[in-house]
């Protein structure tokens, strides 16, 4: 677990567990995915697979630009709506 990301709006973690090597296979698989939370909504999303691809995808790019803490926000408010459950502390 790595926090990636916070600002006043958001925070990213990024999770990354890794899996077992097998016989047929060189390197160990991965498993992991980034947890998103908005901190005004008091949401948050996990997202792993081609979605979370897609987010470091778009992260990675938008880095290449120096983006202000504003356009970092904005990036990850476009995931907000998929946001459903309800943050908890534990």
């Amino acid at each position: 677990m790595q926090m990636l990301y916070n600002s006043d709006n958001f925070v990213v973690v990024e999770f990354d567990v890794p899996g077992e090597t097998t016989a047929h296979l060189e390197t160990a698989l991965s498993r992991g995915g980034y947890e998103i939370v908005d901190k005004f909504a008091r949401k948050e999303i996990f997202i792993e697979g081609a979605m979370a691809e897609s987010f470091k995808l778009g992260v990675e790019a938008l880095i290449q630009t120096s983006p202000s803490e504003e356009e970092m926000d904005d990036y990850i408010e476009r995931y907000t709506s998929l946001m459903q459950h309800p943050l908890v502390m534990h």
